[in-house]
């Protein structure tokens, strides 16, 4: 059977409702940025590298210091959207004292795919050099894929702890990326089938040791409901410990709006990855 990956991948065309969505979530991450702001507890706009898109948003729990540490990757194909659309998100691990750095990059086509996976090294370090923390990173559909990327890095090559990332969220990640090859996003991508291999966390020598929750909305397509129980079935067998799963009625958008949530489950197992690692 042929697969339209086309329609596969288009999330916009497949969830009409999107523009209210993303609305919606973007009131609210005003309202968080203000909030923060007013309380003292919002940094916002830190650089951490030579391009104007590479900066964090970092919000600060009432914790103070000793706070864990977590990072928040975006998505929107690696070619769009920004780390202020998505400030309310720090609330729910917020609340229970987690300091939460949303971290931005530059964008397709202006730079590839590797150039971001660089880039979000290049913040972990940053975070890793001010605080001295381990952190949980979490990220959203192509911020999936780099939260998986984090997750594998050689860290001791960048100098840092090689358990810098102790564990990982996917949030309706890619992690084969030989798909978008046959997309019309591609032409932004540049993709080929060696850099798509080369790019894909699902190839890279698996992080044994570490933790990945691959969670998925369950109203997504049938390709992204597959890459999130690949990258579980074969890094499980080869000693990470995996966790698939489909959130019900959740479509690609309102999948992670539950992070704003204090109460939500997704913020409760990202507590658990947080205290386990």
């Amino acid at each position: 059977m042929t697969i339209d990956y086309e329609a596969e991948y288009n999330n916009r065309a497949r969830v009409k409702e999107h523009p209210e969505i993303l609305a919606r979530m973007a009131a609210g991450a005003a309202a968080y940025r203000a909030q923060a702001t007013a309380e003292g507890r919002a940094e916002l706009g830190v650089s951490y590298g030579s391009s104007p898109r590479q900066f964090l948003d970092i919000f600060f729990s009432e914790a103070g210091p000793d706070a864990p540490l977590a990072m928040f990757i975006h998505g929107g194909y690696w070619r769009s959207l920004q780390p202020q659309m998505f400030s309310s998100l720090a609330r729910g691990l917020n609340t229970h004292g987690v300091t939460v750095a949303l971290a931005g990059y530059d964008l397709c086509p202006e730079v590839g795919i590797a150039d971001i996976v660089a880039q979000m090294e290049r913040a972990c370090v940053f975070l890793w050099d001010r605080f001295r923390k381990r952190i949980l990173v979490h990220g959203h559909s192509a911020g999936g894929h780099l939260a998986a990327a984090m997750l594998a890095t050689d860290w001791q090559q960048h100098g840092a702890p090689n358990d810098l990332v102790p564990a990982a969220m996917a949030i309706s990640g890619l992690f084969d990326l030989a798909p978008m090859i046959a997309t019309s996003m591609n032409v932004d991508f540049k993709l080929d089938e060696a850099e798509a291999r080369r790019l894909s966390p699902l190839f890279w020598p698996p992080p044994a040791g570490r933790s990945l929750d691959a969670v998925v909305g369950g109203a997504e397509s049938s390709e992204f409901l597959r890459q999130s129980r690949i990258i579980v079935d074969q890094w499980g067998s080869e000693g990470v410990a995996t966790c698939y799963e489909a959130i019900a009625g959740a479509n690609h958008f309102t999948v992670i709006e539950p992070l704003a949530d204090p109460d939500s489950a997704p913020v409760r197992r990202l507590l658990t990855l947080g205290a386990s690692a």
